[in-house]
């Protein structure tokens, strides 16, 4: 089979690899789709380190091809549909209990596509408990999505908690913001989104954002002033890794902000905000409970999670794929897999 593998160069490579067999505690999974995340980038241009020969692709969803011993039938059988929780731990420790195996605490976690390969490629070998059931109605592309774009927004959004009848502002409308945006507005928040680009802020009208900002050619804060009668924003989310100062020039009194983005600087001086009785945190993905429950809701709200992706691509037309992905001029792109 053949797989894609970034020199870390701002190329990609297309390998052959042999198709994995599922040891104890494993199945490999015939991939669907696989989703071109943001945070490829980094990767692609060698910005984080990783293991230069692991196949790429942390979003990958499919159905199951292989099961090794140990994996109970009950759970898991050859031709179920499933998503990929891509992080895999010890499943012992509290934080892997918890649904949380990249935060575990007795071993180095392991990452598709940074330690172990990824899901750009025809099968994906993954422990058993990194399998989740996919609801009927969800198709694999949303699956894919939910595996790390989509599901990032949805952790942000149960991290910082309950948005209906908010202001919220989201910051960004890539992927990750898209799908806050979504979220938000569908859980009845008033929805203000920002970006710098006019077709992103186009799209995220079709996401549900009440009111949209060129945060190029406007104050962001000034008109969320103007919205909110000078209340501001009680909810905002920072997507794009680069306004963090604008976040904070937002929020008003008792007002949550959830930081998502990288690199994210976010900076300041608690003489000067503390009367604001602030909240700020930050989010990273999710759970694998979350992540499910995700996938549920996005079934029972009948939400566009497949409008995000704009482009499909067959594995041979990786190195185009990325080049248009790495101008980051348009929304997201999937590999799709027969």
């Amino acid at each position: 089979m053949k797989g894609i593998v970034f020199p870390g160069d701002g190329t990609t490579v297309l390998k052959d690899f042999p198709e994995p067999e599922p040891g104890h505690g494993a199945v490999v999974v015939k991939i669907r789709a696989s989703g071109m995340c943001g945070s490829d980038l980094h990767f692609y241009h060698g910005a984080f380190d990783f293991d230069h020969a692991v196949i790429q692709g942390h979003e990958p969803c499919g159905e199951v091809y292989a099961v090794g011993a140990g994996v109970d039938p009950a759970r898991f059988a050859v031709g179920d549909r499933v998503m990929i929780h891509h992080y895999f731990g010890c499943n012992t420790c509290r934080r892997c209990r918890a649904g949380w195996p990249q935060m575990c605490e007795t071993a180095p976690g392991k990452t598709m596509a940074v330690h172990v390969n990824g899901g750009h490629t025809s099968f994906a070998l993954v422990p058993v408990a990194a399998l989740l059931p996919m609801p009927e109605g969800l198709s694999f592309q949303a699956g894919a999505a939910i595996g790390c774009g989509t599901g990032t927004a949805w952790g942000a959004i149960k991290r910082v908690g309950g948005v209906a009848d908010t202001t919220t502002v989201v910051f960004g409308q890539g992927p990750v913001g898209l799908s806050a945006t979504m979220f938000a507005a569908s859980m009845g928040a008033r929805v203000i989104a920002v970006d710098v680009d006019d077709r992103r802020l186009a799209e995220s009208e079709r996401f549900g954002a009440d009111l949209v900002v060129n945060s190029r050619e406007r104050s962001v804060a000034e008109v969320v002033a103007e919205h909110t009668g000078g209340r501001m924003a009680d909810v905002v989310l920072e997507t794009s890794g680069r306004a963090g100062d604008d976040a904070l020039a937002v929020l008003g009194t008792f007002g949550r902000a959830v930081f998502i983005g990288l690199p994210g600087h976010v900076e300041f001086t608690t003489q000067a905000v503390y009367k604001n009785q602030w909240t700020l945190m930050t989010s990273w993905t999710m759970s694998t409970i979350e992540q499910a429950r995700c996938a549920d809701y996005v079934v029972a709200h009948k939400l566009p999670v497949d409008s995000l992706y704009s482009h499909t691509w067959t594995i041979e037309q990786a190195e185009e794929a990325y080049r248009w992905f790495d101008k980051q001029d348009a929304g997201k792109g999937v590999f799709l897999f027969d």
